[in-house]
């Protein structure tokens, strides 16, 4: 009986010292997001952190809808996830690399013969790192309410507009090219882009919760929208994200985004190699470094870790996912609210599971 009990504590012990570190960790981050969220008056947020591949910590605080005191959950909450989206459309883009439909650096008129010759070619690859020159949000645009039913209405907007700077001499970021990508997309697959997007991206990676942001439709557990004024939380104005469906328009849970983070970082979704290539930064021509792969951004904190991820803001939504690879931590924000002063929380929160590990 004796030997039985030294050797139940021996296999036991490990897992009690894990289970306390990790209730150290969520009970820092839990102060952390609470105090960020009061300073900053966050309406609501959805954090969800995984762990070597399973889920850690997923918890809501505050209010999908204030009025109705209706509570934010992680599993289920709909946020406008802004430029997050651009991710999910890299992944499509390269599954039609990874089946030979899509040449990178192929001029785009090979894939949107109706988009005009600029003075200088443009490629996917720049256009996915931003290097194309295109140009990006311009006056009230940000704020549009018209419903575009198709991708193609969405390049009315700039395909005409000159180039800002020659292909791959400068980073500049641009929502608008991410509508050209998805034109691509479409042609490459002969297939309507937010089609594509189910049957390669959200059905294979189980992304049950991640839709397009159809603001003209009723969408259960869509959370409402809201901004700061004047010290005070009020409804952000109606949107219709139709024009960037690839670069900004759709909504997900935190939880989901786990999901897709896990769908890179594990299993067969993607073939050896495409990670590197979604994330791995481009340069300039002249050699500069931008941080910036194929709808990734990349970079080290300060104790030199690897990370890749992207924010995203829209209106009544700011979002973050930070991906530690090598740690194989997942951190996902979201929270409906415009401009919401995050003051990094998402490294903040990674922190705490980094140092507890």
């Amino acid at each position: 009986m004796k030997r039985q009990f030294i050797a139940l504590l021996f296999i036991s012990l490990p897992v009690l010292i894990f289970a306390q570190k990790r209730t150290i960790a969520i009970d820092k981050a839990q102060t952390i997001v609470q105090k960020t969220s009061n300073d900053n008056l966050f309406p609501g947020v959805a954090v969800s952190v995984a762990k070597k591949g399973k889920l850690v910590w997923s918890e809501g605080f505050g209010y999908a809808n204030i009025a109705a005191k209706e509570p934010i959950n992680p599993a289920q909450s709909l946020f406008r996830i802004g430029s997050i989206s651009k991710p999910l459309t890299a992944a499509a883009m390269i599954k039609l690399v990874e089946a030979n439909k899509i040449d990178l650096d192929a001029p785009i008129q090979t894939y949107v013969p109706e988009f005009p010759e600029k003075k200088h070619p443009i490629s996917l690859r720049q256009l996915a790192g931003h290097l194309a020159g295109i140009r990006h949000y311009r006056g009230i645009e940000f704020m549009s309410q018209k419903k575009y039913e198709t991708v193609g209405e969405g390049l009315d907007i700039f395909k005409d507009d000159p180039l800002i700077n020659e292909p791959g001499t400068q980073y500049s970021y641009s929502s608008y090219g991410w509508n050209l990508i998805s034109a691509a997309i479409e042609n490459a697959a002969k297939e309507d882009f937010l089609s594509f997007m189910q049957t390669a991206v959200f059905d294979p990676l189980q992304l049950s919760n991640t839709y397009p942001d159809h603001a003209d439709r009723e969408q259960a557990n869509r959370v409402h929208f809201y901004l700061v004024n004047n010290n005070e939380i009020q409804e952000a104005p109606y949107v219709d994200n139709s024009y960037k469906w690839a670069g900004g328009g759709f909504l997900s849970t935190s939880e989901d985004l786990i999901r897709f983070a896990h769908g890179h970082i594990y299993g067969d979704y993607l073939a050896e190699g495409s990670l590197e290539m979604l994330t791995t930064s481009q340069k300039t021509k002249a050699g500069k470094s931008i941080n910036y792969g194929l709808g990734w951004r990349s970079g080290e904190d300060k104790k030199g870790r690897k990370w890749f991820g992207h924010s995203g803001g829209s209106v009544g939504g700011t979002s973050y996912l930070l991906i530690f690879p090598e740690e194989e931590l997942v951190v996902v924000t979201l929270v409906n609210l415009s401009s919401a002063r995050l003051n990094n929380l998402p490294f903040r929160i990674a922190e705490q599971f980094l140092s507890n590990p």
